[in-house]
């Protein structure tokens, strides 16, 4: 069988932790903060874990990245 080949974009944005979870980065933190509140900012500090349907869907993305 030939390989498959990860999605670029997904695995750009998104990392797997050891558990198997996905791990993603919150947006609109890239420009005009001083609009944003500071709740907002220091809650975007640090990434999120998917919810389960989502990470389904990325993890389809990146064929390689499961543990086994």
């Amino acid at each position: 069988m030939p390989k498959l080949k990860t999605k670029s974009s997904a695995k750009k944005r998104f990392k797997i932790t050891g558990t198997g979870k996905v791990k993603a980065n919150f947006a609109f933190k890239r420009h005009n903060l001083r609009k944003r509140s500071q709740k907002m900012k220091r809650k975007a500090r640090n990434g999120f874990m998917l919810e389960d349907a989502d990470a389904k869907m990325v993890l389809s993305y990146m064929p390689y990245s499961r543990k086994k």
